[in-house]
């Protein structure tokens, strides 16, 4: 299978501008922004030039937009990616890069969405978080103050009228977990399938790093298919956007969190477990049909939607617009990492240019091959240890199993698009080993990297004697018939409501505003990484 740099070359497309008017250009309304996000999925569409793929629906929007060839995500796991997501911040810079961690981010840290309701734009989430951000005493599962709802019936239909909206979609379908599902839930996926589309395990075309046996590629075609159960998600929204007369005014994103969940791939900084798929429509501005080959990191998302919306990202965020008003000058690098996953310890640095990758192994001594519980319940990984005790892997797929790693790795992406040659102390590669290394060096000197810290240590240093910090409880005023709401503690975000009930709207407190007569005003206060604040009530 074709996989990296190479997919284009394989569609025979040509790279043509991909914006067709300024990007100054004054928007006449607000735009609607939609994100359709997956889980655990490479490039593996057929878009991409994936022939084992069967994707029709995002292969339409690849069609009616621009397909992104060069996207990537911080890391190759789900919590730390999706708080650079949602912050628009290296997990490495705020203490989020250790998986389901709990974070304290410093104060100006906030959710981007926040800057997106303060503009007007109703946010909803349907309906993953996983930031690595939770609270002790949170009643729901999120920053009250990032979302007008986030639940499994959150969708932009339920916006007040005329009001615009920036959406979530999250599609769970592909997820490892699914890769592995007992077979009467796979049975149920396929039936959700056309039978040309569910993918036959002997037309399997693996990577070098897997054994070609029944078992490897049985659970290869097994994320196929849900790829192809998520793809007619996707569809299905879509056709929701289409049904309202909303296609035209809405921009629409698709993306995966990070690369597939499978064996060297998810949890890892090789392009299997971090170049992901982005596609982006934009009808009237964006040239149907365009490739973009510009990097993109998936942490450059949230001040993208910004940029897009006419907000200007704050300077804290270290993600760059790629699109809008607001847009950056381009990247030469993205940066990846890896830390703690579940129980297993491991410190890995990556960067990456348009062509070449370099890796720091921090922990050399240790395996790639670590075990972890929740990782090796994979056939295929279960498969492979078997294989590699009975001595029957070649040489490539062997060199997951070395008992050491390599201080530095570099791989040449475009020749070498698996990463199983490496050039680290070649000569022929000195020079972008050095410029890489450079790099890398930089990039921990322009953003203080707390995964150098002993997680327990990381720990103290942000809740000195395991303490949680709590948000001070807000404080309400009214006079003059306004409502006046602050909060003593540094970097906190206010939510306020009028409703009551479990279903009462939250809105974001951004400054005073009219008393509604007869009504009794609740606050809450938020400051990420800190309980949340005692809610306070104020009849007017």
């Amino acid at each position: 299978m074709s996989t990296g740099l190479t997919r284009r070359e394989a569609l025979g497309t040509v790279a043509v501008p991909a914006v067709l008017t300024s990007r100054a250009a004054a928007q006449s309304a607000p735009i609607n922004i939609l994100w359709i996000s997956s889980e655990d999925t490479s490039p593996d569409l057929g878009c991409y030039g994936d022939s084992y793929a069967s994707t029709p629906n995002l292969d339409r929007l690849a069609g009616e937009g621009a397909r992104y060839t060069r996207a990537f995500s911080v890391y190759g796991v789900c919590a730390p990616s999706r708080s650079s997501i949602i912050t628009g911040m290296y997990p490495t810079a705020i203490g989020t890069c250790h998986m389901r961690s709990q974070g304290v981010p410093p104060p100006y840290v906030k959710c981007f969405t926040e800057y997106l309701r303060a503009a007007g734009y109703y946010c909803s989430n349907n309906s993953k978080t996983d930031y690595n951000l939770g609270q002790p005493n949170r009643i729901q599962a999120w920053p009250l103050t990032a979302w007008d709802d986030c639940s499994n019936r959150a969708h932009w239909r339920n916006r007040p009228a005329g009001t615009p909206f920036f959406s979530v979609m999250n599609l769970v379908v592909s997820h490892e977990s699914q890769a592995r599902a007992d077979e009467a839930t796979l049975r149920k996926y396929r039936a959700q399938l056309k039978p040309e589309q569910v993918h036959d395990p002997a037309k399997a075309v693996l990577p070098p790093y897997y054994p070609d046996t029944p078992v490897v590629c049985r659970n290869w075609a097994n994320y196929y298919d849900t790829v192809s159960v998520m793809d007619t998600m996707a569809g299905q929204i879509l056709k929701q956007l289409d049904d309202d007369g909303l296609a035209q005014n809405t921009i629409v994103f698709y993306w995966g969190d990070h690369g597939r969940g499978l064996t060297r791939a998810k949890r890892w900084v090789y392009d299997s477990g971090i170049h992901v798929p982005l596609i982006i429509r934009w009808p009237g501005r964006i040239r149907p049909g365009s490739v973009v080959d510009r990097l993109v990191s998936l942490m450059d998302l949230g001040p993208t939607v910004l940029s897009l919306a006419g907000v200007k990202p704050p300077e804290h965020m270290h993600g760059r617009a790629f699109l809008g008003s607001h847009e950056a000058a381009p990247r030469n690098y993205i940066y990846a990492a890896r830390d703690r996953m579940d129980e297993t310890y491991d410190t890995i640095r990556a960067v990456r240019d348009a062509r070449y990758k370099y890796i720091r192994n921090y922990h050399p001594e240790r395996p790639y091959a670590q075990y972890i519980d929740y990782m090796d319940q994979m056939p295929m990984l279960k498969e492979m240890r078997r294989l590699h005790k009975e001595g029957k892997l070649n040489a490539v797929q062997s060199l997951w199993f070395a008992p050491s790693k390599p201080v530095e790795e570099l791989y040449d992406c475009e020749k070498d698009p698996h990463e199983v040659n490496n050039l680290a102390g070649k000569p022929e590669a000195e020079a972008k080993l050095k410029e890489l290394r450079a790099a890398h060096l930089q990039w921990m000197k322009d953003y203080p990297d707390l995964g150098q810290l002993p997680e327990a240590e990381l720990k103290a240093k942000m809740r000195p004697g395991g303490r949680w910090e709590e948000t001070a409880a807000p404080e309400i005023t009214v006079e003059g018939g306004k409502v006046t709401i602050k909060c003593l503690t540094e970097g906190s975000s206010i939510a306020w409501t009028a409703e009551t009930g479990e279903n009462a709207r939250w809105r974001l407190y951004t400054q005073p505003f009219a008393a509604p007569a007869g009504k009794t005003i609740r606050a809450r206060a938020i400051r990420l990484g800190f309980k949340d604040s005692p809610e306070t009530s104020k009849p007017v």
